[in-house]
């Protein structure tokens, strides 16, 4: 079973942005957000994807992900109902590891978020001195939960 296991953090200040990328535009709404498992859309023109995750233990969830037609992603997104995040992503390589940096847009206009994935739990990572406290396992900062967040 295809499975994530990642770890993220606040970003606490701008110095990731002298070894990023420009970052790409990403829209993705949530079809189902239960505490069982989140089926997401996304895209990141001009790709389009459908996620499944099933529910967290630690670090680790099932993750399926599948490439969609970028026109059923869109006509998808009209049924999310305001469970939509939209984010600038960046990518960086910081000591051989890729990372992802997300700036959120609209209503957590603001929030910076970074994550790593990893291929075990108990992997070592060196930490970019950008990075601030761990938010992990913290359920606020789920990008389903803040899709259902009325403001970040």
């Amino acid at each position: 079973m295809p499975v994530e296991i990642e770890r993220k953090f606040l970003v606490q200040n701008n110095l990731w942005k002298k070894a990023a990328d420009s970052g790409v535009l990403c829209r993705q709404g949530y079809l189902l957000i239960s505490p069982e498992k989140t089926i997401r859309v996304r895209i990141i023109n001009p790709t389009a994807f459908l996620t499944i995750k099933g529910k967290s233990t630690g670090i680790t969830r099932a993750e399926f992900e599948y490439e969609i037609p970028l026109s059923h992603a869109t006509e998808l997104l009209t049924l999310c109902e305001g469970r939509i995040v939209e984010k600038q992503r960046h990518h960086l390589i910081h000591h051989e590891q890729p990372w992802v940096i997300d700036c959120f847009l609209g209503k957590h206009k603001g929030l910076v978020l970074a994550e790593v994935e990893l291929e075990t739990e108990d992997q070592k990572i060196d930490l970019p001195e950008w990075l601030g406290q761990e938010v992990s396992t913290n359920p606020a900062y789920y990008n389903s939960n803040l899709a259902l967040a009325k403001k970040g």
